[in-house]
């Protein structure tokens, strides 16, 4: 099997409307800073400091570089290639490129090798340095020799990432032909991790830490198969949808994701999701439906990246949590004990580097590869993948061809695509429509198809299409009787109002400071409610300069509620029980807000339908 689609790069995709705004507003924070502010990154011994020299320079860069080419950042783009210019020129002569003395190298646990391989593929899709080629050649030739021979063996975090470094390999192939690029593929598939082999653990949480339920291993493995089956001769499987249908059932969540403060956390509204994990289950949704073409993985993408990614950020995306919970109704330390599974107290603050510094670095990649899955390259053309509002411009048969597709979706169910082709073409425009769509209107007509729409026949000059449908506000069920509102892919969540403490503080020598700060968000408005009707109401309003605001959401959904008997979780006082007490109507029904959970801070999301008195 061949993949489905190719991905365009940073030089044919540009991010329009809300988009841009999105992305404008990381290049102002942390992600667009963190060379900054932040030790790790900004001495770090990738460029021959002192600090971290592992994952947080290349998990950065992995997010930073198409950040800063998507927006043409001419200050962002020179200060990621100065890393670039350094890592190259600290490449030894027999390939290893890392920064560790030769006679440490065995200790080294080389999933930074396979990550630096993967971001050097990036730098090179966005900026076309043919510095970067060969760069790759001699690191990917330097880790078969050390692999083969025995010197190196795959442990840790590099042999439940294994499949990281086909990105490399597979362009690698594409050029060479060379034996040994195939030698390593099945060297890292033989000692890498066969998660086949551990799929029982998934079924029930332990308050344990291990490799084979850490959250993020699970959603970076999720695209294993598709990344690497052509390159090992394997017959593709869809092992993916096993996968994920096992970790939904048993730690699945209301917006896409799976619980895992650091491991998997079970069935739990109040449970954690780290924001890696969030980041990382976007990037393998987008490979998945790239290789596969099954429009379920663009549905499951939009439902990760329009809810639990902005839902764990602050509006200027100077902070982020480690872990995001469903019902979140207080994000202050826990003051005796975590309420976590696997990590510590703070995990949920907003902060500099909340429990641990992997996030902090590496959420930079969600939005920027979002935006680069907006468009896919087709057989006959091209597909509009993610109805984002962006351009793209390519070239079929020798016809240049520039697609503008102005939307505000998914807060609106309208796009109008602005085909402008230099003379006439057989170019096809494919658009995926959800399967929630009802109503499907194409240039004012009725529509009873849904799935890919196909356009051809553009003549030379612009020809556009106006595309629009209806959803419908409806709940989800959600185990232990509970239920989620939903409207598209937007999941919709009753706000909590906080009371917010700046935290400026200096620890291990790492400073927060403004606005690199941290935050506690102290809940100080009721909670305890239950649905009491099915009579939703959707309210429109402007999409504002912060396209995920909670003062000013572009979305609102008149909901009647009620109060019920819901009590704390036992031994403590900021997070809610799982269930309610009872499900009795205990006041009147109150129409009131319930906005998209990506603009929350804090929240009740899951929540029972009442029973009468």
């Amino acid at each position: 099997m061949s993949a489905s689609y190719t991905f365009y790069t940073t030089n044919e995709i540009k991010p329009r409307g809300w988009l841009r705004r999105q992305l404008e507003i990381q290049a102002k924070g942390l992600c667009g800073n963190l060379d900054r502010v932040w030790r790790d990154v900004r001495d770090s011994a990738w460029i021959g400091g002192d600090s971290e020299g592992w994952e947080r320079v290349p998990y950065w860069l992995d997010g930073a570089v198409p950040l800063a080419f998507l927006l043409e950042d001419a200050d962002l783009i020179a200060r990621t290639r100065r890393y670039i210019d350094c890592i190259l020129a600290r490449q030894e002569p027999d390939g290893w490129i890392c920064p560790v003395p030769p006679e440490k190298r065995e200790e080294y646990d080389t999933w930074a090798v396979l990550l630096i391989s993967k971001v050097l593929m990036r730098y090179y899709e966005c900026s076309c340095d043919e510095r970067i080629p060969d760069a790759l050649y001699r690191l990917m030739k330097n880790y078969y020799t050390l692999l083969s021979s025995g010197r190196l063996t795959l442990h840790d975090w590099g042999k439940h990432r294994w499949y990281e470094g086909f990105p490399a390999l597979n362009f690698l192939w594409s050029r060479h032909r060379e034996d040994w690029i195939r030698e390593l593929a099945g060297l890292l598939a033989r000692d890498g991790m066969d998660y086949r082999t551990v799929e029982y653990l998934w079924e029930r949480p332990l308050d344990k830490w291990t490799m084979n339920t850490h959250i993020v291993n699970l959603c970076q493995m999720l695209k294993s198969e598709v990344l690497s089956c052509d390159l090992l001769g394997r017959e593709f499987q869809g092992l993916a949808e096993r996968y994920v249908e096992k970790l939904e059932k048993f730690n699945g969540t209301a917006v896409g994701t799976f619980t895992g403060d650091e491991c998997l956390s079970g069935i739990s509204p109040t449970q954690g999701t780290e924001l890696c994990a969030v980041v990382e289950l976007m990037d393998s949704m987008e490979q998945l439906y790239a290789y596969t073409g099954k429009p379920e993985w663009a549905e499951r993408l939009e439902v990760v990246a329009f809810n639990a990614l902005p839902a764990t950020l602050t509006e200027d995306m100077w902070a982020h949590q480690y872990v995001q919970m469903v019902n979140q109704i207080d994000c202050t330390p826990f003051p005796w004990r975590s309420h976590f599974r696997t990590t510590n107290s703070e995990a949920h603050r907003f902060g500099l580097e909340p429990n641990f510094g992997c996030c902090t670095s590496n959420f930079g990649q969600g939005f920027p590869k979002l935006t680069l899955s907006a468009w896919m390259a087709a057989g006959d053309g091209a597909l509009s993948a993610v109805a984002l509002p962006s351009e793209l411009k390519t070239e079929w048969r020798g016809v240049p061809i520039t697609i503008t597709l102005e939307t505000d979706y998914p807060f609106r169910n309208a796009m109008r695509y602005r085909v402008a082709a230099g003379e006439k073409t057989d170019f096809v425009l494919s658009v995926r429509i959800p399967s929630f769509a009802k109503n499907l209107t194409v240039n004012g007509k009725p529509k009873a198809k849904r799935g890919l729409l196909k356009f051809s026949g553009f003549r030379a000059g612009e020809t556009v299409v106006n595309i629009s449908f209806e959803a419908e506000p409806h709940l989800t069920a959600r185990p232990h009787a509970m239920s989620a509102l939903r409207y598209g892919s937007l999941v919709f969540a009753l706000p909590v109002r906080a009371d917010v403490k700046r935290v400026e503080y200096e620890r291990d020598g790492v400073v927060r400071k403004y606005p690199y700060c941290d935050y506690d968000y102290k809940g100080v408005s009721d909670w305890n409610v239950a649905f009491a009707g099915k009579a939703f109401h959707v309210v429109e309003h402007p999409v504002g300069e912060v396209p995920f605001s909670e003062s000013n959401p572009p979305l609102t959904v008149e909901a009647p509620l009620c109060h019920v008997a819901w009590e704390y979780e036992e031994g403590l006082e900021t997070v809610p029980a799982r269930v309610p007490v009872s499900r009795r109507q205990s006041d009147a029904v109150e129409i009131r807000t319930m906005i998209p959970y990506g603009c929350t801070m804090l929240r009740m999301t899951e929540m029972p339908c009442v029973r009468k008195k």
